[in-house]
């Protein structure tokens, strides 16, 4: 994707979000900013950003909510959150809420344009060695090369870290990918094993019809995870 991309940032701190402007519209994209959550979701009525960045720590609907809110309504724009609480389980509630990626303050806005040209491969990932042909999981077809999956009803939404996830185990159907392998396809934090098995349980509900006893998607205890087609 160019870096011409539509980038909506959400923050309450009004020093920060005009920085975050102008830092990232003097890197060649285009930004729009909203101070809260309700006024993101007055922008999303009338724009398609490529990206959202996002601040956990908000009055009123916060970073994670709005997060959580966007998946169940099926919305798979890229979301990078954005907050001064670093920890493990913080970077994993955000995982878990449906996020991409997850960046702590302080930070260095030239490591927040890196991490949002890397979201934006994403989508969609590159498949420079993709299967022949699409990839059966039961009713559901994969397309590696577009990063869409299909099923009886149409069309099922991912987010771009699903996608890069199901591309990445498609390309390699049947070989066992380790962790860090897929860590690597997500552009993410390769010591943040948790948040692989958050972004694969978030998967599952996708494409299992029961994501406890999975059927395509299976765990190889102290290697990784497979993904194995199937009618």
């Amino acid at each position: 994707m160019s870096e011409d991309a539509l980038i909506l940032v959400v923050d309450d701190d009004a020093r920060l979000r005009g920085l975050l402007s102008r830092y990232l519209a003097d890197n060649g994209f285009r930004v729009s900013t909203a101070e809260d959550a309700a006024e993101a979701r007055d922008r999303l009525r009338f724009l398609q950003p490529d990206l959202l960045v996002l601040d956990v720590m908000m009055p009123g609907e916060s970073g994670l909510q709005l997060t959580k809110a966007l998946r169940e309504e099926n919305a798979d724009t890229p979301v990078l959150l954005l907050t001064a609480r670093g920890a493990p389980e913080d970077r994993i509630a955000g995982f878990e809420a449906g996020a991409d990626d997850y960046l702590p303050k302080p930070f260095d806005p030239r490591e927040l344009v890196l991490r949002i040209r890397a979201m934006l491969r994403r989508v969609p990932p590159s498949a420079p060695a993709a299967p022949a042909g699409p990839v059966q999981l039961g009713k559901l077809v994969f397309d590696a090369e577009r990063g869409e999956l299909h099923g009886p009803l149409g069309s099922i939404r991912l987010t771009g870290g699903e996608t890069a996830l199901l591309g990445a185990l498609a390309r390699k159907a049947n070989e066992v990918l380790s962790r860090e392998e897929i860590a690597a396809a997500l552009t993410m934090d390769d010591a943040n094993e948790r948040a692989v098995d958050v972004q694969v349980t978030r998967l599952r509900r996708k494409i299992e019809a029961d994501p406890r006893d999975p059927r395509y998607l299976h765990t190889v205890r102290g290697r990784g995870y497979v993904l194995k087609p199937g009618s």
